[in-house]
């Protein structure tokens, strides 16, 4: 029997597409490099627009209203069984796991299963790196999966090295073009940086230990950027992921695959490599038959969701490469759920301009060919109405297929979870407790 390959693991905080590969003018020489030399997916999509709940759908291969973590696991959520974690399915393969940095699927990283857990001061690069170098200098006499989380690019944001490098940059195409963005998105290519060198630095050590050949490097991120609507929302910027994955099974040569792929994809991805049969919980479909030019797609359409960031927002949505089809499912707060958008310039800026009394349609259909902005909802046109009907089947059928509880009307929190309010502003102000 072949010698499984190594994992590991890298994740980020709110990085989304922002990196280099996928054509942004940011300094990731280090993840320009991975791309260059795996296989990037160019339509990867996370299940959940939120920290916990992406990163859930990950490790479970499973949509978040069927693990359990429809919200923050700092504020109360767990998965409803810890024992599907994808590090379970390794040990019984002979994997040994460690966990280091962020983690954000249990406020107590001891019961996720991992054979050992780091405790560092931060999960910033500057702590996160040395105690993976030093990991991977070391002899484990077996397979690892190894999960690196990196802090970056969450904000708080540091500050520009030089202020004027705002001068020359160009905020996300949703937001104006303001001074207060320019600042805003020159202090997140900043932490991009950051998370770059951290990248590089793994990168290199895998190459230093002569891990790199049999190592799967799986470098991805949570969700989208930490900008107004992008980061938990369902449009494709709170969606769209970095995914880029290097090492055995095919992952080399520079290749950009344009299949729909979902974060789910990636558990029964990585069993298809470690030879380990399925488990019967798995919701996704193995990357490998697209890598391996079996198939050109593996998936007709991707789902995600959002029930609680801080506070209660139940979404659906479904997309295939032309539509994207969004259902809210709370027609008493028809608003932005404010608490829900990180603090930030650009939020200030866009709360002085009304954004609170935004209007939020119980449907939208958006044609991402001519609108990949998703900034026209066509819901009520009538020459839409055949698609309209179709996405909304599509949706539903899932939901149905998966059993989501909010079928069957509002999904309560746990006992004890730390809430906001829909009409709080921001996630900073007092929180309730369910």
């Amino acid at each position: 029997m072949r010698t499984p390959p190594n994992i590991l693991y890298l994740h980020s905080h709110d990085t989304g597409r922002w990196v280099s590969p996928y054509g942004h003018p940011v300094r990731t020489p280090n993840i320009q490099r991975l791309a260059e030399e795996g296989v990037i997916f160019r339509n990867a999509f996370c299940a959940a627009p939120t920290c916990s709940g992406s990163r859930a759908c990950l490790l479970t291969g499973q949509y978040a209203h069927s693990n359990g973590m429809v919200g923050l696991a700092h504020r109360g959520f767990s998965l409803k069984d810890y024992s599907q974690h994808i590090v379970h399915t390794l040990r019984r393969r002979g994997y040994w796991s460690a966990l280091i940095g962020e983690q954000h699927i249990s406020k107590r990283p001891d019961i996720i299963g991992y054979d050992e857990v780091f405790k560092i001061p931060t999960t910033r690069t500057d702590d996160v790196v040395p105690v993976t170098l030093r990991l991977l200098r070391q002899d484990h006499g077996r397979p690892f999966f190894l999960s690196v989380g990196f802090f970056e690019t969450h904000r708080e944001f540091f500050n520009p090295s030089s202020p004027k490098e705002a001068n020359y940059v160009l905020p996300p195409p949703n937001l104006p073009d303001t001074p207060e963005t320019r600042l805003d998105t020159a202090s997140f290519y900043e932490s991009i940086s950051s998370l770059d060198r951290g990248v590089g630095a793994v990168l290199d050590a895998l190459d230093e230990t002569g891990l790199a050949e049999n190592t799967l490097v799986i470098c991805t991120t949570d969700h989208g950027i930490p900008f107004p609507g992008a980061k938990a929302t369902l449009y494709d910027r709170g969606l769209g992921v970095m995914l880029i994955l290097r090492g055995p099974g095919g992952f080399t040569g520079g290749r950009a695959i344009d299949a729909l792929v979902s974060h789910i994809d990636v558990y029964p991805t990585i069993c298809d490599l470690a030879g380990i049969d399925h488990p019967t919980f798995l919701q996704g479909e193995s990357l490998l038959p697209l890598v391996h030019r079996e198939v050109r797609e593996i998936r007709k359409a991707i789902f995600a969701e959002k029930t609680y960031h801080v506070a209660y927002e139940p979404e659906r949505c479904v997309r295939t490469h032309r539509w994207k089809y969004i259902r809210r499912f709370d027609p008493t707060h028809p608003t932005p759920v404010l608490a829900n958008i990180d603090d930030s310039p650009s939020k200030d800026l866009l709360l002085a301009h009304g954004l609170a009394e935004t209007l939020i349609p119980e449907e939208r259909l958006y044609d991402l060919l001519y609108d990949p902005n998703e900034s026209n909802n066509l819901a009520q046109v009538p020459s839409c109405q055949d698609v309209l009907e179709e996405m909304r089947s599509r949706l539903d059928s899932w939901m149905r297929k998966t059993n989501d509880p909010l079928l069957e009307g509002p999904i309560p929190a746990p006992p004890g979870a730390e809430l906001n309010t829909p009409d709080q502003i921001s996630p900073k102000e007092p929180t309730i407790t369910a």
